[in-house]
């Protein structure tokens, strides 16, 4: 399968240097989080006072590496010519304290072995997830 990346009917190509994404409680430990096309619920497990009604946020930080890692490799193969019979990408973090003191990605792909490393380096460059966890960019707090 060669994969071929096109825009997504309906939704604008990036322009803006900046992307916001909103939060909105609803009591408890439970939120949405919207980004515009989409609303995604958040809480935490009844173990932790949540109602287990969506993934934790840490899942979903786990969740936004895997997916952009997926959706890096993909077009990657694609741009290279190179044909995979499968993709799947796990990510395991490891808890230290407030944050994660590692996190792994695993990726299992369907394709030449003489292949893997020079198509994962690839993703790698242009996974905007994995690049700004490894290059840590500042972030303020403010009340508005």
């Amino acid at each position: 399968m060669t994969v071929r990346c096109q825009q997504l009917e309906g939704r604008p190509a990036v322009s803006s240097p900046t992307l916001t994404v909103s939060a909105r409680w609803l009591g408890a430990y439970r939120c949405d989080v919207s980004s515009g096309y989409f609303t995604i619920p958040v809480d935490e497990p009844e173990r932790y006072g949540g109602t287990n009604q969506g993934p934790q946020p840490t899942e979903l930080l786990l969740a936004a590496l895997s997916s952009c890692f997926t959706l890096a490799v993909a077009p990657a193969a694609g741009k290279r010519g190179i044909e995979m019979s499968h993709l799947g990408v796990e990510v395991t973090g490891t808890y230290d304290g407030p944050s994660f003191s590692a996190l792994e990605i695993r990726v299992d792909v369907g394709c030449d072995d003489a292949v893997k490393d020079r198509l994962l380096e690839a993703a790698a460059r242009v996974c905007y997830v994995s690049n700004t966890i490894r290059n840590t960019p500042e972030m303020s707090v403010r009340a508005v």
